[in-house]
């Protein structure tokens, strides 16, 4: 049977067999002494009896003693193999268990050693070609800087000699604008990519959350006034939140230039933040036209474009930028949205 391959069991077994064995023979020799000596006498059979009863106790007692001390030994190094797990899920992807031994559990150990190696593989894979698109979508941006500026350039150019021809000045302010476009594409799959590639490191300090609030709320304020919105900050002045400034409004910016382009005239863009026991929440909270419930499963995929979405000029990284940038932060962000009444994200630090 290859349960027996394990030393422990075999031994287990041996120990077991041989205590019966002894308490037999020794049971078995001093009945058949006493029946011997007091085969006369009416007391030798409640004598042997009383002593086999004790044998067989002692029998038992002996028994329970080395099956006590086996499943010590199997918690032992089961807690031992525990231990390992948790280092390696802690990080340390050397951490291994020790399964020098043959058996059945030490067949487990083994293909969880094997699973490690495997993770460990995949884990560096996924690195490299993290790496590589970093460094290629890298030189890609670089590359459309020279070329991005020089257009930028040629447009205005071409927007200061066309002064009095309408149909010229139409056409450079909608090349400008498609310029702009490509230009936010570049530099947020350039921010993405290091997000994911994990070659950011946050700068995180104590930051009040009104001031970069207004901070977010003067971004959008001529955009909000020309299209007749209101954005609304609602929160305490004295919560603070340990986080990179610089990357948390890039996150809320694309948050609330979500919600205004969703939005229509009259509409209300309301920024809210409160504290608890553990954790700052923030919510931006729209009146707008709400997102399908088809859509809600994917609005935080790149380049999803929803098939109900009136916007023709969303390249769709805005949230998922946010969400790597939140996640950064050891953050979470989750949606609520009613169809044609409004939307809500909740970020939760």
């Amino acid at each position: 049977m290859r349960i027996f391959a394990d030393k422990r069991i075999r031994t287990l077994f041996h120990k077991i067999f041989l205590s019966m064995a002894v308490f037999i023979a020794v049971g078995a020799g001093v009945a058949r002494s006493v029946g011997k000596y007091y085969y006369d006498s009416m007391i030798a059979p409640d004598f042997t009896a009383y002593f086999i009863l004790c044998c067989a106790l002692c029998m038992i007692l002996t028994i329970v003693v080395i099956l006590w001390r086996y499943f010590q030994e199997q918690n032992r190094i089961l807690e031992e193999a525990a231990a390992r797990v948790r280092e390696y899920m802690a990080g340390n992807q050397e951490a291994r268990i020790a399964c020098l031994e043959e058996g059945e559990l030490y067949r487990l150990f083994h293909e969880v050693n094997s699973l490690a190696a495997v993770l460990n593989a995949h884990t560096e894979k996924e690195r490299k070609e993290k790496q590589f698109l970093k460094d290629t979508i890298s030189d890609i941006s670089h590359q459309l800087k020279t070329p991005l500026a020089a257009l930028n350039i040629y447009n205005g150019i071409l927007q200061g000699e066309a002064e009095n021809q309408p149909t010229i000045q139409e056409f450079t302010m909608l090349s400008e604008q498609e310029l702009d476009r490509i230009e936010t594409l570049v530099q947020n799959l350039l921010k993405i990519t290091k997000l994911d590639a994990g070659t950011i490191v946050m700068d995180r300090q104590s930051e009040n959350m009104a001031e970069m609030m207004e901070t977010v709320r003067k971004h959008f304020a001529f955009r909000a006034e020309c299209e007749g919105k209101e954005i609304r900050l609602t929160g305490d002045c004295e919560i603070t939140l340990l986080c990179d400034r610089v990357w948390m409004i890039e996150a809320i910016d694309n948050i609330v230039k979500n919600a205004l382009d969703h939005t229509k005239e009259g509409g209300l863009v309301q920024v809210s933040w409160r504290e608890s026991a553990s954790a700052v929440r923030l919510t931006v909270r729209d009146n707008g036209s709400g997102i399908h419930s088809e859509d809600l499963y994917h609005i935080f995929k790149r380049f999803y474009r929803s098939r109900f979405s009136k916007d023709t000029q969303g390249i769709g990284l805005g949230l998922p930028l946010s969400k790597s940038i939140i996640e950064a932060h050891n953050g979470t962000i989750e949606v609520d949205s009613i169809e044609g009444r409004g939307t809500a994200f909740v970020i939760t630090i």
